[in-house]
């Protein structure tokens, strides 16, 4: 099998970039499986792809470092069931040193059974010219922003994506913020949501060659300090109402919730990320950073009177504050809709030390 990570920060648009890069391997003939991973379950991202009708496993409780043997696992859960060809994996978004503790294990102890591909960075572009730039004020704090260009450090190649969200002159300065950092990695301009460069993202992740070797010197001190900014929060929820409501409206309203009320507590976001599912279809809704708007990736035109909406949020805030936000905008969007809230789970925290099953120097 050949193993694709994509890797990069939160919101930096992995999610999205799998499932076009799944649907063109499927067209080439190609049977796809794919992993998802976050630091606990009900991941908004592993629903997304299955409502596109791929064949997605979870890897949730730990990053892939720190659970090495359930990523192996899973994707032989998968083999087993739909024999794929491809297998693109998505490792949560504030995890770096995966070429140290994914791409050299896989290589080294499993060698026989997967045929690693060259390791792609997603740069996010709304947080990459703040850090890259060194901005004071940059919405992360120098442990986090430590994390974002240690990823990019281990890339065999760079992709810059959203570029339809750029101007020109935009696109041209990340470059050579890029090229004045890393001056021997490639660098791919894409656009996920519209396909553009795409044809060069697949061309990149098909070479052959010496590839996975950019080991990190990675202090885990800081790397732990800077996982440990972030407030994480996975709650899912069914909301119901007597009068017909739009689903696309509901989950774009507690993204708008939540961006008001964090926003004015001055709490950087990373990723804010809700799902709504109906029998009338899948609406996604993701807020990218605290100076964007939200965005409404996967409308499903639906109109209902019930739904299942999961929420994950990753924002640099007390998660149990982050909870109570949450809770709000939840509470507030049950008002607006004269409905009631059901069945409420959710789990706030912040990440553990990371503690890689295997590494390699």
């Amino acid at each position: 099998m050949r193993f694709i990570m994509v890797g990069g920060f939160l919101g930096a648009g992995k999610t999205t970039t799998i499932g076009r890069l799944a649907s063109q391997f499927q067209q080439q003939g190609l049977n796809v499986g794919i992993v998802t991973n976050d630091q606990a379950a009900d991941l908004v991202d592993t629903h997304t792809l299955r409502s596109q009708g791929f064949d997605v496993g979870e890897v949730a409780g730990a990053c892939f470092c720190c659970n090495f043997n359930e990523l192996t696992d899973t994707v032989g859960q998968l083999s087993e069931a739909h024999l794929p060809d491809i297998i693109l994996a998505e490792p949560v978004g504030s995890c770096t040193d995966l070429v140290a503790t994914v791409v050299q294990p896989l290589r080294h102890l499993h060698g026989d059974q997967y045929q690693v591909a060259p390791y792609g960075v997603i740069l996010k572009p709304s947080h990459g010219f703040r850090i890259l730039k060194k901005q004071q004020g940059g919405g992360f704090s120098p442990q986090a922003a430590y994390i974002f260009e240690k990823q990019l450090e281990e890339a065999d190649f760079i992709i810059l994506n959203r570029i339809d969200e750029l101007s020109a002159s935009e696109v041209s300065e990340l470059e050579q913020l890029l090229h004045e950092r890393h001056p021997d990695i490639p660098v791919v301009k894409t656009s996920a949501k519209t396909g553009e460069g795409f044809d060069d993202l697949l061309a990149a992740f098909q070479q052959e060659g010496e590839f996975g070797t950019r080991i990190l010197e990675l202090d885990y001190d800081i790397y732990a300090e800077g996982e440990a900014e972030l407030g994480w929060l996975n709650s899912t929820l069914s909301i119901s109402a007597a009068e017909t409501f739009s689903l696309d409206e509901t989950v774009m309203q507690l993204i708008e919730a939540l961006r008001k009320s964090l926003g004015e507590l001055g709490a950087e976001t990373a990723h804010l990320k809700v799902i709504g599912i109906a029998d009338g279809g899948h609406a996604v809704a993701n807020l990218i950073s605290s100076d964007s708007e939200p965005q409404l990736s996967l409308p499903s035109h639906a109109a209902i009177k019930a739904a299942d909406l999961i929420i994950n949020a990753r924002v640099a805030i007390d998660p149990k504050i982050l909870q109570t936000h949450v809770d709000q905008a939840v509470s507030g969007l049950a008002q607006s809709l004269a409905g009631q809230v059901h069945n409420q789970q959710t789990a706030s925290f912040r990440p553990g030390r990371p503690v890689p099953t295997h590494r390699y120097q």
